[in-house]
């Protein structure tokens, strides 16, 4: 955890019953709002991650992508947007996972990392792990290397990050709420 995890987390609003009825959402919105909070939110980031020797960022569609691109830059590393299915015009490497109620597909340019690239898989939120995980097969099936999983936060109820971790990945976030 961040030294600044309850101030990031007090700036997450909960939305009850949205998108559907039973579910607490978890709004970054007020975060990214909030100047101080967002600075925090990515200086928390860049401390964890400035001595692992990473290669790149493989940011979520679409908001990992507001959290890759800072860290990205302030690392000095390069940006990889991992995108939705038929959002990237050059030939692709693709992944299906499952979801609550049928499947997606996610996908990386082929070119998107070396052999051996150091890789840091970031999104803002750990539910299920679907995508998270779906992500990390991407990396490595480019023969780049998922140093780690990050998140601003993990809902722990919904095992995402369990499933992560089963699977061989290590997993941070900056803050957990209980339920869904």
């Amino acid at each position: 955890m961040s030294r600044y995890s309850q101030d990031i987390k007090d700036a997450i609003r909960t939305v009850p019953d949205w998108p559907e009825a039973g579910v607490m959402f978890r709004d970054i919105m007020p975060l990214l709002q909030d100047a101080q909070v967002f600075r925090k939110l990515i200086d928390s980031f860049v401390h964890r991650y400035q001595g692992m020797q990473l290669d790149a960022i493989a940011a979520i569609d679409a908001r990992g992508f507001i959290l890759g691109a800072p860290l990205a830059y302030e690392l000095g590393l390069s940006l990889v947007p991992v995108r939705k299915k038929g959002k990237l015009p050059f030939a692709t490497v693709t992944q299906e996972y499952d979801l609550e109620y049928g499947s997606a597909t996610i996908e990386l340019h082929t070119d998107a990392f070396k052999a051996g690239d150091r890789v840091l898989v970031m999104d803002d939120l750990i539910a299920t792990g679907g995508t998270m995980l779906a992500a990390c097969e991407l990396v490595r099936k480019l023969g780049a290397e998922v140093v780690e999983t990050a998140a601003i936060i993990d809902l722990p109820d919904l095992k995402g990050g369990d499933k992560l971790r089963q699977a061989g990945f290590d997993v941070y976030a900056i803050c957990e709420f209980d339920g869904h």
